[in-house]
């Protein structure tokens, strides 16, 4: 019988759990990779192969995702039949123009149990080396560079196997047989530490402590290194962080930038060199114990810092309930340097646990000989990479680029094939599942299934948050994160990525799509790549695909449903900015049932780093008398002469593009009610407005704006009540989250009465909800509880982000199926 399984059954130990399991049994034959799924040639007892069957899938490895498996009789049968003594790996093969869908790769695993015993005992030869690794961990998408997947497909190649790695790497029965990434201190990736100071007139090192430095600067490095040598390259830059220096580490899929997490001088440091005044940054721990000290963690928590993805997870601060005696707010004095430093204004805190082994060192605080040079409790690890660039992988590039950020760069010398930053995630509090609000390493390239047959297709995804979607057949990969498209090394990434998966993948797509907007980046290189190769290209509205990401992902046939589109930015077919939708939607068209009334945007992208002027600007446009607005503390710092420029703006129409967007509409309360003006990072306003109203949500109710009418000849929601509402709250001088969380109970009464006048019109009884304002737990939560209880079903995402990052997921679906109707 000859069996064909598809999935994520290569990379991960699947041939040896098949020898293994054929072995046990009995039967006799071989197993191979091909490129495009793996292959099993199973002969004897018909019973017995029944009983192989049922536990092949039941007892694969655990990082295998085994999505069909089919048989067929042997095809030689009828010829001369080989008759086999035994059970054998063969060689992979490839099979070139065998089209039977995406051949999935399976994303770089953390660190497994066995690893981490050997790399932690004194007496194993893997003994403290940084790049120990096995089938069931180590990188795997990050440095394959062709199917299928063996060593000589991967950057592995560059680096011969010593005789003891490769009898591991020969042996069925051993948990290291053909995994790509074995190595050991003789024959594997060598460690080095690099002085950046010199580029700056410093120096850090001292005779007593390092090796004098010689070009390139190289401190200390492992292979072929006596023990000693290799313990001191790892002491070092446990000293340096120690001693508030700034270091670039290499990781799996990119470099980051790291500092003692407890040392604020080294953090405002890191800050003031990476110009990132006020963005959180993300904290690796040395355990969980760790990150327990500052955080709550609930146990859907703790698996998901512990599960081999190890993401970075948004935590709460544990710090006490009220926002009002919590360190996050200013002028308040703080536990911690960690709760005032890393996360400023938020309550929450993105944290990991180590990853790789050389993280896992770096941190270690039991193992003797590092004990030597004591670690620091807690890193800041964020990416490495110049303000709005793709994060560094190269180490020539590391060392121009990243030098003047760093004192020090720890690299290393396998190289990386595909960046990939760090996953991001958090529970959502209502049903305790984990929402992505960036999907990569860990997750990428695993592909997501989709409810339909797709010929092949590319979707470039949007400006923001970017990633792009190949797909065929039912699965659809989802690359990891891009980031925002608005610097050129950015724009060149996005290329070279989305080349690199077209060839990794076998995917020759046959139609493109991309975002409506013409000016984003993504749609001129989708229009290029048309026009080049001769391929249909179709546009995508922004607000349609969010919904049909949700729909997607959530594996809907099609069919219509509500769709709640709420997110900051999306170019409308009338020209204007969308955000603020309520459509009636399938995978292939859509209806606008419902919008916010629009309001300008002076200045335009302006207008979203300063939201005072979309305060000042939707006042005016709403008719709200000047006289109401100008004694409101939020405008006692702007110059007068900025709000009449403003105001005047709006009257003639001058660089103020119309948006329906909840997500300037939120920005432009947190302004009007006096909580920022200025925003350093996107939805920063936003963000701060949910952390102060949480606390007066249950002692308060929404405003007094009765119904939410969609008779108007655009279908818009007015505003005006609403701004007057909480412009005489603020004239009360209300707390700010008081003011907060009655716009958060309205914005959900809005929702919830504007679906059921949906339901009313068209008899449909689905909502899917998607767009980045669905990032706010609170607003969803209100949102949600309030459909249900009305007996809607309620779809949000679970395998993609609700923001722009599962944006090309969505479509993928549309353009499919107006390709297809």
């Amino acid at each position: 019988m000859l069996i064909r399984v598809q999935g994520l059954v290569q990379g991960v130990g699947f041939r040896p759990f098949v020898y293994s399991l054929a072995t046990r049994l009995g039967l006799c034959g071989w197993v191979r990779n091909t490129s495009a799924e793996v292959e099993i040639l199973l002969q004897g007892q018909a019973s017995i192969i029944e009983d192989f069957l049922a536990c092949l899938k039941k007892d694969a490895p655990s990082l295998a995702r085994i999505n069909s498996i089919t048989t067929e009789p042997d095809s030689s049968a009828g010829q001369q039949a080989k008759t086999y003594r035994d059970f054998t790996i063969l060689p992979s093969e490839e099979q070139k123009g065998k089209r039977q869908g995406i051949q999935p790769i399976a994303p770089d695993a953390t660190l497994c149990p066995a690893c981490k015993q050997e790399l932690l005992e004194p007496t194993d030869r893997h003994y403290l080396y940084p790049f120990i690794s096995c089938t069931n961990c180590g990188p795997r998408f990050t440095i394959i560079q062709n199917l299928p997947i063996d060593r000589a497909n991967t950057v592995m190649k560059e680096f011969p196997l010593c005789s003891d790695c490769e009898a591991e790497y020969e042996n069925p029965l051993d948990r290291r047989f053909h995994a790509q990434a074995s190595a050991c201190p003789v024959c594997g990736p060598s460690l080095a530490l690099h002085d950046a100071g010199y580029r700056r007139g410093e120096s850090l090192c001292s005779p007593s402590s390092m090796e004098s430095l010689s070009s390139p600067d190289t401190v200390g490095q492992t292979r072929g290194s006596a023990p000693t040598t290799a313990v001191d390259t790892l002491l070092a830059p446990r000293r340096l962080l120690r001693e508030g220096k700034i270091l670039a580490i290499k990781g799996l899929g990119g470099f980051h930038l790291a500092c003692d997490a407890n040392n604020p001088d080294a953090v405002a440091e890191l800050r003031r060199r990476k110009g990132r005044p006020e963005k959180p940054f993300a904290l690796m721990a040395a355990d969980l114990e760790q990150i327990k000290n500052i955080c709550q963690v609930s146990d859907a928590e703790a698996e998901l810092l512990q599960g081999f993805e190890k993401p970075i997870v948004l935590l709460e601060k544990s710090v006490g309930a009220s926002p009002r005696a919590c360190p996050i707010r200013r002028g308040t004095a703080c536990r911690t340097p960690t709760e005032s430093a890393i996360a400023p204004n938020l309550d929450q805190l993105g944290c990991m646990l180590p990853y790789t082994p050389l993280h896992l060192l770096l941190l270690n605080r039991t193992d003797p000989l590092l004990a030597r040079e004591p670690a620091p409790a807690l890193l800041v690890m964020t990416s490495g990479n110049r303000s709005g660039e793709p994060i560094v992988t190269e180490n020539e590039e590391a060392l121009a680029q990243l030098a003047p950020l760093a004192d020090a760069l720890l690299l290393y010398d396998r190289p990386i094939h595909s960046r990939c930053d760090d996953s991001v995630l958090r529970i959502d509090r209502g049903n305790r599942t984990a929402l992505f609000l960036r999907r990569s390493r860990g997750y990428a390239p695993c592909p997501i299934q989709l409810p339909f047959p797709v010929e092949p297709i590319l979707a470039v995804g949007g400006q923001l948050k970017n990633t792009f979607c190949l797909a065929e057949g039912t699965q659809a990969f989802l690359s990891q994160h891009i980031g925002d498209m608005d610097e050129a090394a950015t724009c060149a990434a996005f290329e070279e990525t989305v080349e690199q998966a077209s060839q990794l993948f076998r995917i020759q797509p046959k139609y493109i799509a991309h975002d409506l907007h013409p000016q984003y980046f993504t749609s001129r290189y989708a229009q290029r790549e048309s026009q080049r190769n001769g391929l249909p290209c179709i546009a995508v509205q922004h607000h349609h695909a969010h919904i049909a990401a949700c729909m997607a992902d959530n594996g809907l046939e099609d069919r219509q449903l509500i769709g709640l589109a709420f997110d900051g930015t999306g170019y409308g077919p009338d020209n204007t900015i969308w955000g603020g939708e309520v459509l009636i939607a399938s995978y292939g068209a859509f209806e606008r049932f419902a919008h916010l009334q629009n309001f300008p945007l002076p200045g335009g992208e302006a207008a979203i780093r300063q939201p005072w002027r979309i305060a000042v600007g939707a006042a005016r446009a709403l008719g709200i008398a000047n006289a109401e607005l100008d004694e409101l503390p939020f405008l006692d710092h702007i110059e007068p002469q900025a709000i009449t420029i403003i105001r005047q703006q709006v009257d003639k129409q001058i660089n103020c593009p119309q948006t329906s967007s909840m997500g300037r509409l939120f920005d432009a309360a947190a302004s009007l009610i006096g909580i920022r003006n200025r925003i350093s990072y996107e939805g920063q306003a936003a963000i701060e407005l949910e952390i102060l109203s949480r606390h007066y949500l249950n002692s308060t109710t929404p405003y007094p704006t009765n119904s939410f009418p969609v008779d108007s000849p655009d279908n818009a929601v007015p505003l005006q009540k609403l701004f007057r509402a909480m412009i005489e709250d603020v004239q009360r001088q209300e707390p700010a989250g008081l003011i907060g969380a009655r716009l958060h109970q309205t914005i959900a009464r809005l929702a919830i009465d504007l679906c059921l006048q949906a339901c009313a019109a068209t008899g449909l009884h689905e909502a899917a909800l998607s767009g980045g304002v669905w990032q706010n737990q609170l607003l969803l939560d209100l949102v949600r509880n309030g459909l249900e209880e009305q007996g809607l079903t309620v779809y949000c995402h679970q395998q993609v982000p609700c923001n722009d990052g599962g944006l090309a997921l969505g479509q993928i679906a549309v353009a499919h199926h107006q390709m297809t109707n």
